[in-house]
């Protein structure tokens, strides 16, 4: 007979074996198969492209962030921690794909850039532990569990600096991405590929934060120096100088 829940984390964990290792998983166990996501560097997937998020230029390029440190969360092949760099960021990056990672550093590497690249979980004890001014996730949030909101969004009071910002795109409701309810997805369905949101529902997630802007990110041609694909919101949110906790 196991027993073995006595803590939040352990709950947690808990959660986490309802969901079977793969893109419905955010921790260690689900590396594997990202890995085998990222064997085949051909396949047309969007985000393979060596090109930064077109919001993320944007936010830049407009002064609503300013480099600083920052922390690309669930960096992939490093698209935008090797444009982060080459904007005079100090760059931290994590993925749980040893794959993606070994990809980003030899992306990191052709490109003379100094990153620092962690593979792991990023809700682990031994994570990247800021304070970061700029917090990016280009597609880590929507692969989480309802229960890893939670983990999500201690992570970001944790290790994001007052003031700081916390850019961030996941599947619009309505475009791309499940759109189940909470309660339904542990009913063995597992999260489909990754959850939808509406502006609505990231609005009241992130409501301990000042939100800055959010839109649905443009979609960009084939040509452009920038990835975009309009199935996808993109905000930009700020945490308050002095701001509480960001759960209750």
């Amino acid at each position: 007979m196991d027993r073995n829940v006595r803590s939040v984390d352990d709950v947690l964990k808990l959660m986490d074996s309802l969901f079977a290792p793969g893109a419905d998983r955010w921790t260690d166990d689900a590396s594997g198969w990202w890995d085998g996501f990222y064997e085949d560097r051909s396949k047309p997937v969007p985000f393979f492209v060596d090109k930064p998020d077109e919001s993320l230029v944007s936010a830049l390029d407009r002064g609503l962030i300013t480099p600083g440190r920052a922390l690309d969360l669930g960096c992939g092949p490093g698209r935008n921690a090797l444009f982060l760099a080459s904007r005079g960021f100090e760059v931290d990056a994590v993925d749980l794909s040893p794959g993606a990672i070994t990809w980003a550093k030899e992306r990191a590497a052709d490109a003379g850039a100094d990153i620092r690249f962690h593979c792991g979980d990023a809700f682990a004890e031994d994570a990247p532990a800021g304070p970061y001014d700029l917090i990016h996730d280009s597609g880590c949030f929507h692969h989480l569990p309802p229960h890893r909101r939670v983990s999500y969004l201690q992570l970001v009071e944790r290790v994001l600096a007052p003031g700081g910002h916390l850019t961030l795109s996941c599947f619009a409701s309505g475009a791309m991405g499940s759109e189940q309810p909470d309660a339904e997805l542990y009913g063995g369905a597992g999260l489909q590929g990754g959850l939808a949101y509406t502006p609505e529902s990231l609005r009241w997630i992130f409501s301990g934060m000042e939100e800055i802007e959010l839109r649905r990110m443009r979609d960009e041609p084939a040509d452009s120096p920038h990835f975009g694909e309009d199935f996808l919101w993109t905000a930009l949110f700020r945490k308050p100088d002095g701001s509480g906790p960001l759960t209750r």
